[in-house]
């Protein structure tokens, strides 16, 4: 068991922290030649063993952006609520700049929206009329700046556009929900602590950002629902209020939804007649319209009903607008 763990962190701090995280890259590797810490993390479930996960679960109990010889006398000391807090916790990126990238989808559906975001964390992505966005080119010159109706707002989504950016605008939103298996008080501050641990030391701008959306989400909750998605989308969907068009939104949750209910939750969702959003790694469904290859794809793909309309950067801070007239919405 300690030797998936010692390939697990070996393999994070070789191929996924370099150059996003120095500071996790040392823990990593750390952990790779540490047999007593290894020991300790193979007491966690496998599935809540991952990198991020317990070296975001330590952030949240109190270990200091520091060295490995002190982030491992931290854990040592904190072994049984190290193990308890990865059991109970799965993570929860909410990340409002992928609003950046689905916004040219948004502004394609006719309002007023009612939002339903299913994977919702603490909601934070669904206030795309509360944020302000900054579209820089390729060359850094600002392309496009749009703002919500009472001025700029505390959260300024900023991404690179490549090519043609289509027409652009917020939506009108009156109705705001998700659904989560541990939805997230933007409120408590031991959940406000989870989130901001969650991002990795070395990302410039990130806990600033997420910060300021849970100030913004604080201030005027959504409706959030624990629950399965697939038991629970027809009961919340049917909240609703009429007369506004229901969106549902799945802004980087089916990746980690196993094939089968994925599937079957797609299915859902276009029985219920709603427009969906997304934004997904090209391989990981099948009803793209046109059909994307993997290979030849960059970023994940941002559709509207299935329909592929940019390449996105998994969190935003890039996208590409490759709609075209044979697959525009209806």
């Amino acid at each position: 068991m300690t030797d998936a763990v010692q390939q697990r962190y070996a393999r994070f701090a070789k191929e996924e922290a370099p150059g996003r995280s120095a500071l996790y890259e040392e823990w990593a590797a750390g952990v790779a030649s540490d047999p007593e810490v290894q020991r300790l993390i193979a007491r966690i479930p496998e599935n809540r063993r991952q990198p991020p996960l317990v070296f975001a679960v330590s952030r949240m109990l109190g270990a200091g952006l520091e060295g490995y010889p002190a982030w491992r006398r931290f854990v040592v000391r904190h072994a049984d609520d190290l193990v308890a807090e990865c059991t109970a916790r799965q993570l929860q990126t909410n990340e409002p700049l992928r609003l950046a990238a689905l916004l040219p989808v948004l502004a394609e559906i006719d309002g007023p929206v009612a939002l339903l975001e299913i994977g919702a964390s603490a909601g934070l992505c669904l206030y795309p009329d509360r944020y302000s966005y900054r579209f820089e080119g390729e060359d850094g010159r600002l392309r496009v700046a749009l703002d919500p109706a009472d001025g700029v707002s505390s959260v300024v989504l900023e991404s690179r556009v490549t090519g043609e950016i289509p027409p652009l605008r917020l939506p009108e939103v009156v109705w705001r929900a998700g659904i989560d298996l541990a939805p997230l008080d933007a409120a408590d501050e031991r959940d406000r602590r989870w989130l901001t641990a969650l991002v990795w030391p070395g990302e410039t701008g990130r806990e600033e950002r997420i910060g300021a959306a849970l100030d913004v989400v604080a201030s005027d909750p959504p409706h959030l629902v624990a629950g399965d998605a697939l038991a629970g989308l027809e009961a919340l969907a049917a909240e609703a209020p009429p007369g506004a068009t229901l969106v549902i939104t799945t802004p980087g949750v089916l990746v980690h939804i196993p094939r089968a209910a994925r599937e079957e939750l797609v299915e859902r969702i276009f029985r219920l007649r709603a427009r969906w959003v997304t934004i997904d790694p090209p391989g990981l469904l099948d009803v793209w319209e046109p059909r994307v290859e993997a290979a030849d794809w960059p970023g994940f793909v941002v559709a509207l009903d299935g329909r592929v309309r940019a390449a996105a950067d998994p969190l935003g801070r890039w996208w590409e607008w490759r709609a075209s007239d044979s697959t525009a919405a209806s």
